[in-house]
C-alpha cells in the first residue's frame, strides 16, 4: 500500500508488484497495478513476448480473531449501560464500565464494535498499512474496525510499540477501532500512563537512540474494572472482603489524570436473575442502535464538514465555534463543574458527550437535559 501511495504522489500510472502484494495495492486509486509471479514473467511482458502478466487477484477480507460476535441483542438488563454504549459509539467517546464480576461489563465492551460505522476507504488503507507493518495483515486487506484486547501481562513495547526494528503496538493496531482493556487496574502503571498522550493527541511517539517515530493511534478506549480487589464493594447481595485500605490502594492503580481522559464512566450492577430469561426486558436491537449511531455520525460530519471528525475529537476552540448551548444548560454545567470540582478537560468532555446525546435525539442545541445525562457519566469512582 505504501509503495502504491508513493507511486500515485509521483504521478506514476503503472506499478509492477508481486502477486502476493498486489491485493493491498489495489486500494490506491489512479495507479494501475500489474501483478507478476516472477522477474522472468515481467521481463517477457516488457519485451512484448507475452500479452499480460498474472491477473491481479481481488483482495480478500482478513478475519480478525479478536472480534467477538457479542451484540446488544444478547445482553439483558443494563439499560443505562447500553444507552451509554450507544452514546460512546455515536461520538467516539472513551468509556469505562465499573462494577462487580458477572455484571456483563465484558459483554458490553465487546458489543461496541457491532455499533460502529463501517470503515471508509481512507480508513481501510490506514488500518491495513499499520497491520501490514506489524506483520499481521498476511497480504490481506482489513475492511473491519479493529478490536484489540491485549492481556494485562502484555509488555510495554507490545502495547505502545517499538522494539529493535520499531513496529506499531496494540495502541496503533487499534487505530480507527477499539482498544479493550479488561480489568484496568491489573495493567502495570507504566502501561496505563502511556495511554495518556495517545488519548489526547491520537498519535503515539516512540523514541529510540537514533530516531523518533510516530504511529497513528485514533482508537476508542473501552475498559472495565471492579470496584475493589474482591469485586463486591457496594454489592447488596455479596459481602466485600476487602479492607478500606485495600480498596483505596486498588482504586489508586488508575491515576486521576488517566481517568480525566475517559469521557464516560458507567457504574454497572448485576442483573436480577429473574430478568435474565424475561423477554420483556429485551431492548432495541443492535440494528436499531447501529442505525442511531450512523445517523448521529452523519450529523457530526455535516456540522464539521469532515467525515472523520467526531464530537470526542473537538478542540476547545471547535466547541466554541460549532456548538450551540442553551443558556440554562450553560448555567447547569457551570454550577455542576464547581460542585464536582471538574477539571477544564472534564468540563469540556461533559459538553462533548452532551452534544452527542443531542445529536442522537436530533436536537439543534444542547439542553439542560443533555447536560444532566452527560454529568451522570462524570461521577467519581
Amino acid at each position: 500500500v505504501t509503495i502504491a501511495e508513493i507511486a500515485r504522489k509521483n504521478n506514476i500510472k503503472e506499478l509492477f508488484l508481486p502477486v502476493s502484494n498486489s491485493e493491498q495495492a489495489q486500494l490506491i486509486d489512479n495507479v494501475d497495478i500489474i501483478a507478476t509471479s516472477n522477474l522472468r514473467e515481467l521481463f517477457l511482458f516488457l519485451k512484448g513476448e507475452i500479452p499480460h502478466p498474472s491477473p491481479v487477484i481481488a483482495y480478500k477480507h482478513k478475519h480478525d480473531v479478536n472480534i467477538s460476535s457479542t451484540d446488544l441483542d444478547n445482553i439483558y438488563g443494563q439499560e443505562q449501560a447500553k444507552r451509554a454504549l450507544i452514546i460512546a459509539a455515536a461520538g467516539h467517546h472513551n468509556i469505562l464500565f465499573d462494577g462487580p464480576p458477572g455484571a456483563g461489563k465484558t459483554m458490553l465492551a465487546k458489543a461496541l464494535v457491532s455499533l460502529l460505522p463501517k470503515l471508509s476507504n481512507e480508513e481501510i488503507i490506514a488500518v491495513t498499512k499499520l497491520h501490514s507493518l506489524a506483520g499481521e495483515a498476511d497480504d490481506s486487506v482489513i475492511t473491519h474496525r479493529p478490536f484489540r484486547s491485549p492481556h494485562h501481562t502484555a509488555s510495554y513495547i507490545s502495547l505502545v510499540g517499538g522494539g529493535r526494528v520499531p513496529q506499531p503496538g496494540e495502541i496503533s493496531l487499534a487505530h480507527h477501532g477499539v482498544l479493550f482493556l479488561d480489568e484496568l487496574p491489573e495493567y502495570p502503571r507504566t502501561s496505563l500512563e502511556s495511554l495518556r498522550q495517545p488519548l489526547e493527541d491520537r498519535i503515539v511517539h516512540i523514541s529510540r537512540a537514533n530516531q523518533r517515530l510516530s504511529f497513528p493511534a485514533s482508537f476508542m478506549l473501552v475498559a472495565t474494572k471492579n470496584p475493589c480487589p474482591c469485586g463486591f464493594a457496594g454489592d447488596p447481595t455479596r459481602e466485600c472482603t476487602c479492607s478500606a485500605h485495600q480498596i483505596m490502594l486498588y482504586q489508586k492503580r488508575v491515576s486521576g489524570p488517566l481517568l480525566d481522559r475517559i469521557d464516560m464512566i458507567v457504574h454497572v450492577a448485576r442483573v436480577d436473575h429473574e430478568k435474565l430469561l424475561d423477554q420483556g426486558h429485551k431492548t432495541s436491537s443492535t440494528e436499531d442502535a447501529a442505525r442511531a449511531v450512523r445517523e448521529a455520525r452523519l450529523v457530526q460530519a455535516k456540522r464539521y464538514g469532515l467525515s472523520t471528525k467526531t464530537n470526542a475529537t473537538l478542540s476547545n476552540q471547535d466547541i466554541k465555534q460549532h456548538l450551540r448551548i442553551d443558556p440554562r444548560a450553560k448555567e447547569l454545567i457551570n454550577v455542576a463543574a464547581d460542585r464536582l470540582q471538574l477539571s477544564a478537560r472534564a468540563y469540556f468532555k461533559v459538553i462533548k458527550v452532551a452534544q452527542t446525546i443531542a445529536d442522537i435525539e436530533s436536537s439543534p442545541e444542547i439542553t439542560s437535559a443533555h447536560i444532566s445525562e452527560a454529568l451522570q457519566y462524570r461521577m467519581k469512582l
